[in-house]
């Protein structure tokens, strides 16, 4: 459903329930004003029949006000917001409306940005916020968290604009190449230059394209379908094919090791995506002349054996602020590196998602100047085959994806299980 659809529908239904709880509440009042007493102007306001009913259901934070701004009835979530404290509305702004509202007895409603206490990060809540009379006395408030929507919203918006970005690059770039090569039709040189530049951005183009396919795939973290047992040697040995080019260019040195009789249990094609991301990234952000070491090696967890594999390089390294958004589509740490090796920002996403969709991790260990280590956490063909018969869905602790970053260095790095490695040039 399209965030701002789902914020219309939130919003209509609270309009809706709020006309129930007035109505209620109209007929309440008739009938207090109808047999008026001493005693029940001075006691303490009770809620309408129906009306605590109707508020106990709601989603919203609800809030009811009496005529001297007290609290009469709060809802748990009005309560995990920090709407109301010491038995009164904190929120000034909501306070003001109530006093208008019942003053003047018109529905209101505001969107506001409200600071989220004790964080100490002065990140902003979004908030809707309704007010509505309730009999002659009362106030009704909802408050509608809208903090979510709107960070997705800004992801999507975000993500488009850096789609057009990246597509726009490769073919205008297409474009002037192929006038360049119309007019040079006569210098056979030329041509056969800009021939060549096209088919450089033809490639970035279809890999850009590949990825956002890729990526559409998985971002869903959907259980697997057609999982099989994948052998992590043919992983590792697909993965450095696919690099060996660009690190012979570069002198790089690669060498794999551990990764003899241990599988994993999912999609291949995913798979070889994921770990092939890795050991491309380890390459490109690699100096001339250094290696990139992956291993592997079985490891015992609660829900059942798992398997690790590490690619460790020799790169410039990930700063600490750099970590918390690294598996963030098109982001980037180095983005004039990333332009000249052609990367796209999204191939780390995709190992993210490609992790979660099989029930593992992917995190990463690094330091400035000293390199870097990710590893890919995934359940052991025979374990996780074995717990899906049992349990058709993951249990929480062997399906949760951990924090992506490490603060220190892991067990092991992909040098050190390199015992007796195999060097591939």
């Amino acid at each position: 459903m399209d965030v701002n659809a789902a914020v219309a529908a939130a919003a209509a239904i609270a309009g809706v329930l709020t006309g129930v709880i007035a109505m209620l509440a109209f007929r309440w009042s008739e009938r207090d004003q109808a047999r008026p007493t001493r005693t029940s102007l001075h006691t303490d306001p009770v809620l309408p029949p129906g009306v605590d009913t109707v508020l106990s259901v709601l989603r919203s934070s609800a809030v009811v006000l009496d005529e001297a701004d007290a609290v009469v009835k709060a809802s748990s979530a009005a309560y995990a917001l920090g709407l109301v404290r010491g038995g009164r509305l904190s929120v000034e702004p909501m306070l003001q409306m109530a006093r208008d509202t019942r003053r003047d007895g018109e529905i209101r409603q505001v969107e506001l940005d409200l600071p989220r206490r004790g964080t100490g990060r002065g990140e902003a809540l979004a908030v809707s916020a309704r007010v509505a009379p309730l009999g002659s006395r009362l106030v009704l408030l909802l408050v509608e968290d809208l903090t979510e929507a709107r960070r997705i919203e800004a992801v999507r918006r975000d993500f488009v604009a850096n789609v057009s970005h990246e597509l726009k690059t490769p073919v205008g770039a297409l474009s002037l190449l192929s006038e360049a090569v119309m007019d040079a039709s006569d210098d056979p040189e030329a041509v056969e230059r800009f021939a060549g530049r096209m088919q450089i951005e033809a490639t970035r183009l279809t890999n850009l394209v590949q990825e956002l396919i890729d990526l559409s795939r998985v971002q869903n973290d959907d259980p697997l379908e057609d999982a099989e047992p994948v052998r992590v040697d043919e992983l590792v040995a697909e993965a450095i094919d696919r690099c060996r080019h660009a690190a012979g260019t570069k002198q790089i040195t690669m060498a794999a090791g551990g990764t003899a009789d241990l599988s994993i249990w999912g999609n291949r094609g995913q798979l070889a995506a994921a770990l092939g991301n890795l050991v491309e990234n380890a390459v490109n952000y690699s100096p001339a002349r250094t290696r990139v070491g992956i291993a592997a090696r079985r490891v015992t967890a609660p829900g059942g054996d798992q398997i690790e594999i590490a690619v460790t390089d020799q790169g410039i390294g990930i700063s600490d602020k750099d970590k918390e958004r690294i598996f963030e589509r098109f982001y980037r740490v180095d983005p004039a590196r990333s332009r000249a090796t052609g990367g796209t920002g999204l191939g780390l996403a995709i190992v993210k998602h490609v992790a979660a969709s099989h029930g593992g991790e992917v995190t990463v260990w690094s330091s400035e100047g000293q390199g870097s280590t990710f590893t890919l956490r995934l359940p052991e063909a025979g374990a996780a085959r074995d717990r899906a018969q049992q349990h058709p869905v993951l249990d929480d602790e062997a399906g949760r994806p951990a924090d992506p970053s490490h603060d220190t260095p892991p067990e092991s790095t992909a040098y050190e299980t390199l015992s007796a490695p195999e060097v591939l040039p």
